[in-house]
């Protein structure tokens, strides 16, 4: 039976204050639980049903699961429809140190609000194989229940940190391009990029700031096709921009 103190500590972790405090997340569903335990993120708990513990119990590892009904389950989920288990992992440990970008293409988000959005996002950068994310730090909490979920199990396999991202594009290298979503730029399809690069990605709101525009040295705008160029929409989505973005680049390198 779940006690009311852990099932306390489960939904304290809805909120980020908590996560941060006892430096854990939640995790449900049985493709999220399972990606995060062959991720090799820190399992602490696992609270699931009999079937499911039966049907997974050699990849929990050295946790033993608890076993929950059905209405203790509906006591602590997030979800409309309660999955089979839910997971608590530790939180990765911040770094102090200067985040190095070495890999081919790192996305950099500039306030991303929406937590649909972030998770997207993530699962974007790991269908392209893009390994390291890097927020501001007003951009929306990754392990928040909503963005591990939108994620689709992705955030176990992409490094999401944050940091000031001023100071990490001040210390690039001077010859690393950094592409910027900008009504002004080139035509994203006529782009060749050399193999590394920063992707900054801008809130919906407000775009990129202001402050980190001189940073950019390849300005890029995703043109609508001949056919749509009568279209009266404002902007795209942020995560549909990114998409977008990561493909063609992914398409037209010359050094990936």
């Amino acid at each position: 039976m779940l006690s009311k103190a852990k099932t306390k500590l489960i939904n304290a972790l809805l909120t980020k204050k908590f996560r941060q405090q006892h430096q854990l997340f939640r995790v449900e569903g049985s493709n999220n639980v399972l990606d995060f335990l062959y991720g090799g993120s820190e399992v602490m708990e696992v609270f699931a049903s009999e079937a499911w513990i039966e049907q997974h119990q050699s990849e929990t590892g050295s946790i033993r699961p608890e076993v929950v009904s059905a209405d203790e389950m509906k006591k602590i989920t997030s979800l409309t429809t309660p999955s089979e288990v839910l997971a608590l992992f530790r939180l990765p440990e911040e770094t102090k140190a200067p985040y190095q970008i070495h890999e081919h293409l790192t996305l950099m988000l500039d306030d991303i609000r929406d937590p649909g959005n972030l998770g997207t996002i993530i699962r974007t950068a790991d269908w392209f194989g893009i390994r390291k994310v890097i927020c501001s730090q007003a951009t929306t909490d990754a392990f928040s229940p909503k963005v591990v979920q939108a994620s689709m199990g992705s955030l176990a396999r992409v490094d999401v940190r944050y940091a000031d991202l001023f100071d990490v594009l001040q210390n690039l290298k001077a010859d690393m391009p950094v592409y910027g979503a900008l009504l002004e730029g080139a035509p994203l399809h006529e782009i060749h990029h050399s193999g590394q690069g920063v992707i900054l990605i801008g809130s919906e709101a407000h775009g990129i700031s202001t402050a980190l525009l001189p940073f950019i040295n390849h300005r890029i705008t995703i043109a609508p096709g001949q056919a749509l160029s009568s279209g009266k929409a404002e902007s795209l989505n942020a995560s549909i921009a990114t998409a977008i973005i990561c493909y063609e680049l992914s398409k037209n390198s010359t050094g990936c």
